[in-house]
C-alpha cells in the first residue's frame, strides 16, 4: 500500500490509501492525470494530507476533480476545499446525496474541452454503481474504479475468504455480490462494448492490484456473464 505519488505511465500517477468497509480490508486508490494543458486532473479523491497535497501541488495546478460513481465521493469536498478553482465532475445524481457538494459539471459522454486530446469519458450504464471510465488513449491506459477487482495478499483473514468467495482472489473480475447492481444488462452490456472498442491495455482501479497489460482481454472475460 503505497501513501504517496507513483509513476504509473506518461502523465499518470497513481496513490494507495487504507479503506476498510463492512469490516472488510478494502483499500482504495486515486489518480492524478496530467492534461494537455499542463493542468492536473484528480480521480477518485482519496484524504488529502498535507504531504500528498504538497506532492499534487508539486506536479502541477489541480483543474478538475472527478468523483467517478456514487460511491466514490467521500473526499470531494476536501479536495474542492483545497482547491477552490477546480471544477468537479461527478454523476448528475451525485448531487441529491450530496448537497454539500458544489458540482460544476455532469459526467458524460462527452469530454470537457480541457480533456480533449487526453481522456476520452465512457458512460457504463445499467449499473446503480453509474460510473463513468476515463480512457488516455496516449499511454493505453484505462482510468477506472469500481468496474474490475484483483487481491493478490491480504493479511486480513476475513477479507482474504471475502476475496476467495467473490471470485476476485488472485484472477480480476467482479466481485459476484457487485454483479446485483446491473440491473439493466442489455444496456451494460452495450456500454461494455463500446468501451472495448477502445484502445487501452493497462487499468488503474480502485480496490486491489493494478492491471500491468492486457486490460481490454481480462475485461472482456471477467464480464462474460453480462449478457
Amino acid at each position: 500500500m503505497t501513501t504517496h505519488l507513483v509513476p504509473f505511465a506518461d502523465g499518470i500517477w497513481t496513490v494507495s490509501s487504507p479503506l476498510t468497509f463492512l469490516g472488510l480490508h478494502l483499500g482504495t486508490r486515486m489518480t492524478v492525470v496530467r492534461l494537455r494543458s499542463g493542468g492536473l486532473l484528480v480521480h477518485s479523491p482519496i484524504a488529502l494530507s498535507p504531504a500528498l497535497r504538497a506532492e499534487i501541488d508539486r506536479l502541477g495546478r489541480v483543474e478538475h476533480i472527478v468523483a467517478p460513481n456514487l460511491y466514490h465521493h467521500l473526499y470531494a469536498a476536501e479536495h474542492q476545499k483545497a482547491w477552490p478553482e477546480a471544477i468537479l465532475h461527478a454523476p448528475a445524481r451525485l448531487a441529491s446525496k450530496r448537497s454539500d457538494l458544489r458540482i460544476d459539471a455532469p459526467l458524460g459522454s462527452a469530454p470537457h474541452a480541457d480533456w480533449e486530446g487526453t481522456l476520452e469519458p465512457v458512460v457504463m450504464k445499467g449499473s446503480m454503481l453509474e460510473e463513468t471510465v476515463l480512457v488516455h488513449p496516449s499511454t493505453g491506459t484505462l482510468v477506472s474504479c469500481d468496474l474490475v477487482e484483483q487481491f493478490s495478499k491480504a493479511d486480513h483473514l476475513p477479507s482474504r475468504i471475502y476475496f476467495q468467495t467473490m471470485g476476485i482472489w488472485k484472477k480480476p473480475g467482479l466481485a459476484y455480490a457487485l454483479r446485483l447492481l446491473y440491473r439493466d444488462r442489455r444496456a451494460a452490456r452495450r456500454s461494455f462494448d463500446e468501451l472495448l472498442e477502445r484502445d487501452f491495455d493497462r487499468i488503474v482501479l480502485s480496490h486491489g492490484d493494478l492491471i500491468e497489460a492486457s486490460g481490454r482481454e481480462i475485461l472482456r472475460d471477467a464480464y462474460r456473464w453480462l449478457k
